[in-house]
């Protein structure tokens, strides 16, 4: 029999068959639903706020639908999966066929989908009358089609086309409705061959509007080029594809009507290549999103009605040759950028002189004429950037002519300058001042009294603002007590903060009710649980986008205090997803990580580094069993010295089944080679193993001929790196790990209000 509950209004019932249950939200209208306004670059994004079943979390706007069906919530059981698959082999003669293929074994659906994949329930049962399969079957396709187009909305676009539209004739219509087809995203998507993407341009292509390849690294420039056959595209995202000039061209020349691009500019790149149609295609192009690996403007010049431009410099200061690259290539250049209806700049730069000295080309431009809509500039710089007279002269443009709503600049820029005191502001939505020298007192008398109206911050990051929440005073020390009242101040003045970054300072709360820092962001309702436990002189061996600080620093006194207690208190947070915790050293026996492992069942990336005592591994055992909980972790990140990466390490590692990327950091560390190859044969998923340890520079490099003789045919997406973390060699094998690895997994760095919120789609 099917389970009912009697929701709140507005909600439908709970079906349930077996151990598989779906909750959902029935459509709610408009006069019963309160609207909520999100801020995003650009806009403000509206999404329904109205009751939540219990455990489920509020939905937020996805797909661009207004309401809707909100979540779905797997309770699939061990016991009844291995049930099912075994009625599934029983059961699949009698399968619907389609052009002499058996269909009906489900393949492609995700385990979300919390019902027997065997033929019998995927059969088509379908007749000309509309009347559904009774409830009491507990079959799939008795859910209404709004229901089944959400849960179809979680499967990977190629396995939705190509397999599960197989299955039978109603699924084959549902998979080709438009709110499926009009947009196809496939990045992350690491089973996505060459052959399935083009056979999936080749079907959809047409009907497609939207379409994200960020990160797919592993396709062929051949294979890139079939997305010409989406004619109708509106947003590309090609970052981290590989493309020519001849062969962005050939693109864009087929899109006409595209008006969002993301791309990247290598070597060898030249402007002169880009056809007429392509320059034609580019002048319509309102946001660009271009990460630079070699001097030069890439398409900035052909791109006269940018609103939004996001530059990303990683360029090096050396070729591999050892010749020395400097930004007096891009003089030669006859075009220059069109600002005149920019309203979003974004600049992130990798270290090194040579991306400052490119910037400055950009903001040369900037500064002969600041545009009148500019309302977010942002620039996000490691270490110091020196400022010139263009830049002073860009600032105090921006000051008489604009009002912002996003502002991040270099600390040089700001520490001693009364800039802040000058900029006019709209409704703001982002600020970053961090590893600005902040006081207390300037945040209360430039940011919070200055008669801004702050109701509308969304994000803060204060990283490394050690003196932000201290009064003005000479003789304070880094480790004093903070003042409350300026952390109350803050608290009142930005009521919808949902993004607060404190890291890398020492913000010690005095004795006393009421004086706690986490007892004062509490009053924050809107603030969003990502926790991050990094001791404040932390700094990864690793480092790159943040300054560099090789030698391990003694925690602070107060870290003591936070201890396998303290951290077991986190598994509280039930859906938790993404977890850091970084210089903890009375990490001991590891007993808190049980409790997160075993509470926290959504937890799907985790990034653990310098727990307990520096130069022995005392909680081994515990991180052994916080993995074997782990079974929907994808992202690893563990940093610590003197790990050994034996077998008992790796055996508990396979027991995380939706593992994807794995990167271990220990300077002095060892590992096992037979153990890594047992561990990568266990785990399908796996495409990015990074291991940086104190092995030898043989050893590293027959585990990783080894992994990649292996596994590489069957894992297109494939990326080893083993390598002595201390060799003088780490930087050119960092330099071919694909970004969007290097950005998430392998380096540290804190993510919380890192940028603004939905800076890209």
């Amino acid at each position: 029999m099917a389970a009912t509950w009697n929701p709140p209004a507005g909600e439908r019932k709970c079906v349930s068959a077996g151990a598989g249950s779906v909750w959902v939200r029935q459509r709610i209208p408009p006069s019963s639903c309160n609207v909520v306004q999100e801020p995003f670059l650009g806009g403000w994004a509206r999404r329904p706020e109205s009751p939540c079943l219990p455990g489920v979390e509020r939905g937020t706007l996805a797909s661009g639908q207004l309401w809707g069906v909100q979540h779905v919530e797997n309770t699939i059981s061990q016991h009844w999966w291995e049930e099912g698959k075994k009625e599934e082999k029983a059961n699949l003669a009698a399968a619907p066929q389609e052009n002499g293929k058996v269909g009906g074994a489900g393949a492609g659906l995700p385990l979300e989908i919390p019902w027997k994949f065997g033929a019998p329930y995927f059969q088509d049962t379908c007749d000309d009358s509309d009347t559904a399969p009774v409830a009491d079957s507990a079959h799939l396709l008795g859910f209404s089609d709004e229901i089944l187009l959400h849960i179809l909305s979680h499967v990977p676009s190629t396995d939705l086309v190509l397999n599960v539209r197989r299955t039978c004739r109603k699924l084959a219509a549902l998979c080709l409705d438009k709110s499926l087809t009009h947009t196809v995203l496939l990045q992350k998507d690491y089973e996505a061959s060459e052959d399935k993407v083009k056979r999936l341009g080749k079907e959809i292509g047409r009907d497609v509007q939207q379409l994200s390849m960020a990160g797919c690294y592993w396709l062929s420039g051949t294979t890139v080029e079939h997305v010409a056959r989406c004619r109708g595209l509106v947003r590309v995202n090609l970052s981290g594809c590989p493309l020519t000039s001849l062969r962005l061209s050939k693109v864009l020349s087929a899109l006409p009507h595209l008006r969002s691009l993301a791309i990247d500019v290598s070597p060898g790149f030249d402007a002169s290549q880009l056809s007429s149609e392509c320059k034609a295609t580019l002048s319509r192009v309102r946001e660009l999103k271009q990460t630079l690996y070699t001097p030069s403007y890439g398409v900035v010049p052909c791109c006269t009605s940018l609103e939004k431009l996001l530059l990303y410099f990683e360029i090096l200061d050396r070729t591999r040759e050892g010749a020395v690259l400097s930004g007096q290539l891009m003089v030669g250049q006859s075009n220059v950028p069109h600002y005149q209806h920019l309203r979003v700049f974004y600049a992130r730069l990798a270290p090194g002189y040579i991306n400052q000295e490119v910037v400055r080309l950009y903001l040369a431009v900037l500064s002969d004429r600041t545009p009148e809509n500019l309302h977010a500039f942002l620039i996000s710089v490691p270490g110091s950037f020196a400022e010139s007279g263009a830049t002073r002269n860009l600032l105090e443009s921006m000051a008489r002519n604009v009002a912002l709503d996003a502002l991040q600049l270099p600390k040089s820029w700001l520490n001693g300058s009364a800039l802040l005191q000058h900029m006019k502001f709209s409704s703001p939505f982002y600020f970053s001042f961090s590893r600005c020298a902040l006081s207390g007192g300037h945040l209360l008398q430039r940011v919070i009294d200055g008669g801004r109206d702050l109701q509308s911050l969304a994000g803060l990051n204060l990283s490394g603002c050690a003196h932000c929440l201290a009064p003005d005073c000479l003789l304070r020390k880094a480790e004093d007590d903070i003042d409350p009242a300026i952390l109350e101040a803050l608290v009142a003045a930005c009521p919808n903060l949902r993004h607060l970054n404190l890291s890398a300072a020492h913000h010690h709360s005095p004795e006393g009710p009421s004086q706690h820092l986490c007892q004062l962001l509490a009053r924050l309702p809107r603030l969003r649980a990502r926790p991050e436990l990094i001791g404040s002189t932390f700094s990864s061996a690793m480092p790159r986008n943040e300054p560099a600080i090789r030698n391990s620093l003694p925690p602070c006194s107060r870290a003591q205090s936070v201890g396998d207690a303290e951290v077991a208190a986190i598994g509280q947070l039930a859906f938790l997803r993404h977890l850091t915790l970084a210089q903890l050293p009375s990490i001991l026996t590891g007993s808190g990580l049980v409790s997160i492992g075993l509470q926290c069942q959504q937890l799907q990336s985790l990034s653990l580094a310098h727990l307990g005592l520096m130069g022995k591994v005392v909680y081994m055992s515990g991180l052994s069993d916080m993995l074997k909980h782990c079974k929907r972790l994808k992202d690893l990140r563990l940093e610590q010295p003197y790990f050994s990466a034996n077998a008992q390490f790796f055996q508990a590692l396979s027991q995380c089944s939706a593992l994807q990327r794995l990167c271990l950091v220990s300077r002095s560390g060892t590992l096992q080679p037979e153990a890594v190859l047992a561990f990568m044969a266990r785990c399908l998923h796996v495409v990015v193993c990074h291991l940086f340890t104190g092995e030898s520079l043989s050893t590293c490099r027959s585990l990783q001929q080894a992994l990649l003789r292996s596994f590489q045919a069957e894992r297109p997406a494939l990326n080893v790196v083993v390598f002595p973390l201390l060799h003088e060699g780490l930087t050119d094998v960092i330099r071919d790990v694909p970004m969007v690895h290097l950005d998430e997994v392998t380096l540290f760095k804190s993510r919380v209000a890192e940028e603004p919120p939905n800076l890209w789609w």
